[in-house]
């Protein structure tokens, strides 16, 4: 007897998820099946003059200068992300909607049919090297939930209150630029980071971590990133997606009803300069397609994390701590990474 399908919603990672241990995944787990668009992406570089995907999957020992730059960051991570996104075996989950963190809105496109998988590439690429020219200035995340996933009192508060004064002192700039429900990327220039950092009151787990090769993503400082975007990559690029697709507002772009030229302005204007919410976009997903599961394509599964705290900010099905999530996941997993041998084997195409 088949098992029944099962519904899930699909969540493209962002930056910082290509490390050292995804190095030489594209072709290890895709080389033979998506050979072709594989030589797609090589071709896309390569007319760039940049480095090809398969040489920079490749590579004989991952480089922090190298991989994490935003130029080589971007393609590898969307390409692995596709890639896994059409391994999903379709005959047991019916993909509901997707979604994306930051950069993974680029993916989401391309997931959601909005864009296709070539031209979601070359939105990627370009975005890489447009991510790159802004001010001065970088992210950094501070965590704001205790051992258990649970939110430290008045801490967020805290952190915005401080966030809003310190950006109105002449020459300071800083903003909310992701909200990962555990933690905060804040953003700004170098005035505004080094405020920051004196003055953030103590935080639960780690220290303030500053982002490395990161800028000043989601914040007006990246105009220069949204006015090449817009002007390289035209609407013509976008159509209405085929399934629904939840962006850094909450909102829900869906089939027949969305405008491409609304969402390639959303894409490269609102999305590039304003923050972009990340845990609202997974409770929105949840809450609106009451998915069975849902499942984080690689590179990595590190915003696993996020995500599982997303759920246990609304008590989720009622997961309401860490220890809940973890006890589900051993009885009846809600989250399958793909970026982990034994949850991949539960989502791809059986060979």
């Amino acid at each position: 007897m088949t098992a029944a399908k099962k519904t899930a919603i699909v969540v493209a990672p962002g930056r910082g998820t290509y490390g050292k241990g995804e190095l030489g995944s594209i072709a290890r787990l895709h080389g033979a099946r998506f050979a072709a668009l594989i030589a797609d992406f090589d071709a896309q570089r390569r007319e760039r003059g940049q480095p090809t995907v398969s040489e920079l999957d490749g590579a004989e020992r991952f480089s922090v200068a190298t991989h994490m730059r935003g130029d080589v960051a971007a393609p590898l991570i969307y390409s692995a992300t596709a890639l896994d996104y059409l391994s999903i075996d379709r005959d047991r989950y019916d993909i509901a909607a997707v979604l994306g963190n930051s950069m993974g809105w680029y993916s989401a496109l391309a997931l959601g049919g909005a864009v296709s998988i070539g031209d979601g590439f070359r939105i990627a690429n370009a975005m890489g090297i447009n991510s790159q020219t802004h001010g001065p200035g970088g992210q950094i995340l501070l965590q704001i939930v205790d051992d258990d996933w649970r939110p430290v009192p008045g801490l967020r508060d805290r952190l915005l209150d401080l966030v809003d004064a310190i950006d109105a002192r002449p020459g300071h700039d800083l903003a909310l630029s992701i909200d990962l429900a555990g933690m905060l990327v804040l953003a700004g220039n170098e005035q505004g980071l080094a405020a920051l950092l004196a003055e953030a009151p103590p935080t639960p787990g780690r220290d303030p971590l500053r982002l490395a090769g990161h800028g000043p993503f989601h914040t007006p400082l990246m105009v220069g990133s949204s006015d090449k975007a817009k002007a390289e990559l035209p609407a013509s690029l976008f159509a209405g997606p085929a399934i629904p697709m939840i962006d850094g507002r909450g909102h829900v772009w869906r089939r027949f009803s969305s405008d491409p030229a609304r969402l390639w302005d959303y894409t490269f204007g609102h999305q590039i300069l304003a923050p972009y919410d990340f845990a609202l976009s997974v409770q929105v997903a949840v809450r609106e397609f009451a998915p069975d599961v849902i499942i984080l394509p690689g590179p990595g599964d590190t915003l696993g994390g996020a995500i599982a705290q997303a759920l246990i900010g609304i008590s989720w099905q009622g997961i309401a701590s860490k220890a809940e999530f973890v006890a589900r996941q051993a009885a009846d997993p809600i989250l399958l990474s793909m970026g982990r041998a034994d949850q991949r084997a539960r989502v791809i195409v059986k060979e």
